[in-house]
């Protein structure tokens, strides 16, 4: 009763109370309307054409990591999609099966250059861009990558581990979108897809390297796609949560770890299309990824969530540990 007395006698302290809580209902009303944008943007929002970027006209896609999980769903969906295909990766016999496999089922052209990325051999780079010279490259799916063997302390973590990251998730994105950027800008057409993760939206404890590589790749994908965007070169940094992959070590699915058929349909279906990221050239298309990456950046504080990674991670870390301890032991046992 004195709060209610109080602001009837006392005009400042009603004022100020109204101002307040006009503040907190404007707040709450903005977030509201941001997370109502995710929604109308995954479940309703069109993305742009994939025949803007020659889907049936005889274009080619550019894949890396194109052998297994998300790179090889892209190239079954583009090639679906009337787009012929360039399908980059370590281990030739894969990719010479699946250059296969797309030609019988879809009647596209194939083409296949195995290469293994961590090495950074410029001997490679060379022959890959006569071969890309070949072709009018329409999509460019940048989705290589490696990461950590298990969670573990940048102190203590492998030279070669570090190089391997830096040399996959940098170097590598960077030297195959020069080499198509040419053709692009002269034709003034083309979608370059770089694939990211929460990992770099938020900075993750154990995966140090794997954490920064990726920020690196989202920084990039805006600064590049701002310069690109007046020549029609479209640059989208896709923002990405767990997929079940090899990678990921994952192997059932669940509403926020999707199989590779769905996530990648997601994506191709909403070219364009910001989802739930917030950076400029950037989209988190899959639905539960958006509203996860919404929740992010709109839920508790950064620290908050570097601590929840650190958590997370440092759990993961013990049970990769007592399984190398299990192996070692097993191994033991049979000498």
């Amino acid at each position: 009763m004195d709060l209610i007395t109080n602001l009837q006698t006392d005009k400042a302290l009603l004022t100020a109370t109204a101002i307040l809580g006009l503040v907190g209902l404007m707040f709450v009303a903005t977030k509201a309307v941001g997370f109502l944008g995710v929604l109308f943007d995954v479940f309703v929002k069109p993305g742009v054409s994939l025949t803007t970027f020659g889907a049936g006209k005889g274009a080619w896609a550019v894949i890396t990591g194109a052998s297994d999980g998300i790179g090889k769903e892209f190239a079954h969906q583009l090639a679906q999609k009337r787009f012929n295909i360039l399908l980059v990766s370590r281990t030739a016999s894969k990719l010479d099966k699946l250059a296969q496999e797309l030609q019988q089922k879809y009647s596209i052209k194939t083409k296949t250059y195995a290469m293994d990325f961590t090495k950074g051999d410029a001997a490679d780079y060379k022959r890959l861009a006569a071969t890309i010279d070949t072709i009018k490259v329409g999509v460019l799916v940048n989705n290589v990558a490696t990461n950590h063997e298990i969670p573990t302390p940048f102190a203590e973590e492998e030279e070669r581990v570090l190089d391997g990251i830096v040399e996959v998730n940098i170097h590598a994105t960077l030297k195959v979108t020069r080499l198509v950027l040419p053709q692009m800008t002269t034709n003034r057409t083309g979608l370059i897809l770089n694939l990211g993760s929460f990992a770099g939206t938020v900075a993750t404890p154990y995966l140090s390297a794997y954490s920064a590589s990726k920020a690196f790749l989202a920084t990039w994908s805006q600064a590049v796609g701002a310069e690109l965007a007046p020549s029609g070169v479209v640059v989208e940094h896709i923002n990405t949560y767990f997929v079940v992959t090899a990678m990921s070590k994952i192997r059932k699915p669940s509403f926020l770890i999707p199989l590779p058929k769905p996530y990648v349909a997601s994506v191709l279906s909403k070219i364009g299309v910001q989802g739930g990221a917030s950076i400029p050239y950037g989209s988190t298309p899959y639905f539960s990824h958006a509203v996860a990456n919404w929740a992010l950046e709109n839920v508790f504080t950064t620290r908050f969530w570097v601590n929840y990674n650190l958590s997370l991670q440092t759990d993961i870390r013990k049970r990769a540990l007592r399984k190398r301890e299990r192996e070692a032991a097993a191994k033991a046992k049979t000498q």
